[in-house]
């Protein structure tokens, strides 16, 4: 590939980052949520797939970004033997500027059902909450 073909995939991932930059220092306030597990160490934790938040598709997409507030979540567990695509619907109150690691806790790696948990959650980093509302 020559210089011109490099140059059209940089551009378009420069011209993103300019504006996920620009976005956090305006008054656009975001939550993220991804489905990777925090602690790697937790042996009942598996990672999930993100399929839909208030109805809208967002699968094969890390990290999701959503609207502060309460969000309802799909999610597909990892797959077993038994069934390929057991997901589970939770409700998420999401806190401003902050990014929450959701996973399937299972009994056991086999079992196809699973409970999903905030594995941890974090402030996102050059993104400023809104200031509090006035009474």
């Amino acid at each position: 590939m020559g210089k011109s073909g490099m140059h059209r995939i940089a551009a378009p991932a420069a011209f993103a980052a300019a504006i996920a930059v620009g976005g956090c220092a305006t008054d656009f306030h975001y939550s993220e949520v991804v489905g990777f597990r925090y602690f790697k160490t937790n042996i009942d934790t598996f990672p999930v797939s993100i399929n839909t938040v208030d109805g809208r598709d967002y699968i094969g997409r890390a990290p999701v970004l959503i609207d502060p507030g309460v969000r309802t979540i799909v999610v597909q567990g990892p797959p077993t033997a038994a069934n390929t695509n057991e997901t589970q619907t939770v409700q998420l109150a999401a806190k401003p500027c902050t990014r929450y690691y959701l996973v399937a806790v299972k009994q056991s790696p086999l079992e196809a059902e699973f409970t999903v948990k905030i594995d941890y959650e974090e402030p996102i980093a050059g993104c400023t909450p809104p200031p509090p509302a006035a009474k």
